[in-house]
């Protein structure tokens, strides 16, 4: 549609044009085939975690039978108590929680200043080092392992939950996320006119930057929450079976000549449930966000 058409009455313009006009207000509608594959889709997704507790409610020796069982037995309850006895999943429960909320709230508020500041402000070296940040996510993680262990043992940390929180106070990945949300969602003009209103750094930060991160923030503290609660490598390194997150404890499971396997999937049906609450209560709110910094862009 050009320019000229748009300038001419609306009967005069061509019917192709008065086509697109009209339907441009209207609301789009999925069809049957969107439906279809998004039911698909889910049921894909939500299959491992359905085997999951289907497997937590069979006995051992049926699990082993073929064919599987495709449907819920009567002993989820006996083995939901049985991995929670066996692991002490009490302690590791209270343990999980702590690290990942920790790590979550220091990420996501670090990685925002961070990417403020890539993002908006001047500074001398500034592309050097959101290079070197960059670079560091190409380094695998098992490289750092020993270091890691060395210089914490030498702090006295070990099998101490700061051990575990220290190294992943912020992550270069967030601060590229964060970095890269900004540079669109907040304008520069925005925060010039702050600026020369008198704001402070700190007040530019609590009343512009928050406001207009908050979506990538919401996104951020999630995708930190799953990946710090699933962690496994660095913990079972650091940590003893005396002060264990959730991944530790449930590795404990596994022990043994012959281990129950519905009990090891009760296990990790009971590691699994705070990130689907967590998802339940919040995923609104970050879905709403997402969707509220699109319409603002």
């Amino acid at each position: 549609m050009t320019t000229s058409e748009l300038t001419l009455p609306p009967k005069a313009r061509p019917a192709r044009t008065r086509r697109r006009v009209l339907g441009a207000g209207k609301q789009l509608h999925a069809g049957p085939v969107t439906y279809v594959v998004l039911a698909v889709f889910a049921l894909v997704s939500l299959a491992p975690l359905v085997w999951t507790a289907i497997a937590a409610s069979r006995t051992d020796r049926r699990l082993a039978q073929t064919p599987p069982p495709l449907w819920f037995g009567g002993n989820l309850f006996s083995n939901l108590q049985a991995a929670w006895d066996q692991a002490g999943l009490g302690t590791a429960m209270v343990n999980s929680v702590f690290v990942a909320g920790t790590i979550t709230v220091s990420t996501v508020l670090f990685a925002t200043l961070a990417g403020f500041a890539f993002a908006k402000l001047r500074f001398r070296f500034s592309g050097l080092l959101l290079l070197l940040t960059i670079g560091t996510m190409m380094i695998p993680p098992q490289l750092a392992v020993v270091p890691l262990y060395l210089w914490m043992a030498d702090l006295g940390w070990s099998n101490q939950l700061q051990t575990v929180i220290l190294p992943s106070l912020v992550t270069a990945f967030g601060t590229f996320f964060m970095r890269q949300y900004l540079v669109q969602a907040l304008p520069s003009e925005l925060v010039e006119a702050a600026r020369v209103d008198g704001a402070s750094s700190l007040r530019i930060v609590w009343h512009v930057v928050f406001p207009a991160a908050r979506p990538a923030m919401a996104v951020l503290g999630l995708l930190t929450f799953v990946f710090a609660w699933n962690d496994f490598l660095w913990p079972i390194i650091a940590l003893n079976q005396q002060n264990p997150t959730v991944q530790v404890a449930l590795n404990s499971l596994g022990t043994g000549y012959v281990p129950d396997q519905s009990v090891i999937m009760a296990g990790a049906l009971l590691g699994t449930l705070p990130l689907l609450i967590a998802f339940l209560l919040f995923g609104k709110q970050i879905v709403g966000g997402i969707m509220q910094g699109a319409i603002k862009g």
